[in-house]
């Protein structure tokens, strides 16, 4: 079996032979049909995670493919796989044959291709999460999404107007007026600018880090605005991201949401991570074996 292993922090992970995962009670073992690449993976990747996996390991966190061993699921099942630790404190799914807790695992309908279900999980359930649980977004409202061309960008501005609000993508000149509630992707000085545009008593909340990690604000200014700022974690959060799950799963089969993705092969792993901090990419990158 072959999997993509990471040696040393920063450095390019390799394509290796390692053994087949012998299954033990309370896991599945998955044939990988497509293992997603995202910034999760770069930042544990870059030894920045707070507890990181033991090296060498396999990284990569969400996944999709065919179930070989379970006690759960069928032999046979078309599966996603997310979380429970894969790819951050153990081996992730970057590997041809991947060892998973059954708890990781969700059934994958026939309708949603492999590539699409491996990519779904977190900017749908992200972007679900973070308008209805967090920004809890009403009809009518307007709401400002910054790197809407992203993929979890994307998916907020569809479900937003799914839920009867106006929705926004954040440009250089920003919106004609002002917005009850912004999502922001992207953070860094994108994020300090957009929130000038949230009314008072509005909400924002932050989703992603890609314009960068420090967030400078004028602090009285801020006070005066009076906007809720709001951290999305959906490692907290796992559980209203996967009761969401097969809402839009049925979704993303019927037509109502689209996500966009690219393919890279397993052994261009490092290539994909690289594609992704690209600016203007869309959707999201994709291993296939």
């Amino acid at each position: 079996m072959r999997a993509m292993r990471v040696h040393a922090w920063n450095e390019p992970p390799r394509l290796e032979d390692v053994p087949e995962p012998a299954r033990a009670p309370g896991r599945t073992l998955v044939r990988m049909a497509a293992a997603t690449v995202g910034h999760i993976d770069r930042t544990v990747w870059g030894g920045q995670f707070m507890s990181p996996p033991t090296l060498p390991y396999v990284p990569g966190v969400e996944a999709a493919g065919i179930v070989l061993e379970s006690d759960v699921f069928q032999a046979g099942e078309r599966v996603w796989i997310r979380g429970a630790g894969l790819g951050t404190r153990f081996d992730g799914t970057w590997r041809e044959v991947i060892d998973a807790p059954d708890a990781a695992i969700g059934r994958l309908p026939d309708g949603v291709a492999m590539t699409l279900g491996s990519a779904f999980f977190s900017p749908s359930t992200s972007a679900w999460v973070a308008l209805h649980e967090v920004a809890k977004v009403r009809a009518g409202e307007r709401v400002l999404v910054s790197g809407a061309s992203g993929a979890v960008g994307s998916l907020v501005m569809q479900l937003a107007r799914d839920a009867a609000a106006e929705a926004f993508a954040l440009s250089a000149q920003g919106p004609s007026e002002p917005v009850d509630v912004l999502i922001d992707t992207v953070g860094g000085p994108v994020l300090a600018a957009a929130l000038e545009h949230v009314v008072p008593g509005g909400r924002a909340v932050l989703v992603g880090y890609t314009a960068g990690n420090d967030l400078a604000i004028d602090i009285a200014r801020f006070l005066q605005r009076d906007a809720s700022l709001l951290p999305l974690n959906m490692f907290r959060r796992d559980a209203a991201g996967r009761a969401a799950a097969p809402e839009l799963l049925a979704r993303l089969a019927d037509g109502r949401l689209h996500l966009q993705v690219t393919e890279f092969p397993l052994a261009e792993a490092a290539r994909a991570m690289q594609w992704i901090t690209q600016r203007g990419h869309r959707g999201r990158a994709v291993l296939v074996p």
